[in-house]
């Protein structure tokens, strides 16, 4: 959503870049990017608010002004998001895109991920108490998508010819991965976001697939996207899911 800058001002303390105001109870967070030509409203979805950034320090009262004029507009951008899913026993979240329901161990194990049998569904079995047992779960989390996705990226390299780059997990808020080439005296390097464990494994195969074609594509050129085609095939179901469902594996933990 964009905004031309209005003679209009909001009358207040001179806002800057990181404040968030409330717009009838939902929250805006102010940006500045000089490379912005008009004002925008744009979801953040994993930290469940809107920012609303402006070219220049001098527009962020216009950037406030637009954003209480899109009230509606930002609540209803909000409310559509799913809800929180704590990493709690009981709770169900979903492991390759199955459902996987959190158990507490009745004694310290090292969390044990156990697959789904008859119309029972997997299990994750992890100890501690409150805190304790979320970092337990998360740790279990991050593991599994490390064998998972170092799995699909020696798999992918192996097709390129390209050696294993150095690879890392991450939490971006915007990204499910980044690669950065190798160069002398610097190896190539792929940063997965680990939420991928929760989707589909053809969607994490997707991703993979994307950041290897980066190790002899940089750009998303034609032929990039035909080095993505040899890889997996079409990308187009995958990157659909990941537009429409990526809100709810943000939504975890």
């Amino acid at each position: 959503m964009l905004f031309r800058r209005s003679a209009a001002r909001v009358h207040a303390p001179r806002p800057k870049p990181g404040d968030r105001v409330q717009v009838q109870g939902s929250p805006v967070r102010l940006a500045v990017n000089p490379r912005a030509r008009r004002i925008s409203l744009r979801l953040d979805v994993a930290r469940r608010e809107v920012v609303a950034t402006a070219p220049s320090l001098h527009a962020l009262a216009d950037a406030v002004a637009f954003a209480h004029s899109r009230a509606d507009w930002i609540a209803t951008r909000l409310s559509a998001l799913p809800q929180p899913v704590g990493l709690k026993p009981g709770a169900v979240i979903e492991v390759s895109g199955q459902p996987c329901r959190l158990e507490q161990a009745a004694m310290r194990i090292r969390p044990t991920l156990k697959p789904a049998v008859g119309d029972e569904p997997a299990r994750l079995i992890a100890w501690g108490e409150g805190p304790a047992f979320s970092r337990s779960v998360l740790r279990a989390l991050r593991a599994e998508a490390l064998v998972r996705l170092t799995a699909r990226t020696q798999a992918h390299c192996s097709a390129l010819g390209q050696p294993l780059p150095g690879l890392a997990l991450q939490d971006a808020r915007s990204r499910w991965g980044s690669c950065r080439g190798g160069a002398p005296g610097r190896a190539a390097a792929i940063r997965y976001n680990w939420r991928l464990v929760l989707a589909p494994p053809e969607v994490l195969d997707y991703v993979a697939a994307h950041e290897c074609a980066h190790l002899v594509q940089g750009d998303h050129s034609p032929r990039f996207w035909a080095v993505v085609h040899t890889l997996y095939g079409d990308p187009a179901r995958a990157r659909a899911w990941l537009k429409l469902h990526g809100a709810r594996l943000h939504a975890v933990g």
